[in-house]
């Protein structure tokens, strides 16, 4: 798999969502080598709390390819994704989370909580992190700097 290939792509999202005034959160879902869905943060333009960079392309997924299950799917995201974000990646059976900046105030995938392996629950998505963290930390250190 091209790890920075498809986090590549995901900064890119996230780069549009900092420019329409989003968080820069971005997402990409892979299936073996193919892209097959993308988004970013939409919930300022949308007036939607749903509307999160993993959920939007989740959504985008789950319609190109005709099904609510993503079994087989890597999602890439920029930023740890949250517990209504990591619930969503578990319910779709997407088997690989890549995330690059962790979320020390609501990252799920194990910064505050682990949901994405917890015990508890009968669904898992394998982790791996740090894939362009220096790239998602300066979007966000961007976007900082513009709500300050």
């Amino acid at each position: 798999m091209h790890y920075e290939l498809f986090m590549g792509a995901a900064l890119g999202e996230a780069r549009a969502a900092l420019a329409g005034g989003e968080r820069p959160h971005g997402a990409a879902a892979v299936l073996g080598e193919a892209l097959v869905a993308s988004g970013h943060e939409e919930v300022e333009a949308r007036n939607d709390p749903t509307a999160h960079a993993v959920v939007v392309t989740l959504r985008e997924a789950a319609g190109r390819l005709g099904t609510h299950s993503l079994a087989g799917v890597t999602v890439f995201t920029t930023v740890e994704p949250c517990a209504m974000c990591v619930g969503a990646l578990l319910e779709a059976d997407v088997d690989c989370l890549v995330y690059a900046l962790p979320d020390a105030a609501s990252g799920a995938a194990g910064s505050v909580v682990q949901l994405a392996n917890h015990p508890a629950l009968r669904r898992r998505v394998d982790l791996i992190s740090g894939i362009l963290r220096a790239d998602a930390a300066e979007l966000v250190e961007a976007a900082a700097r513009r709500d300050a």
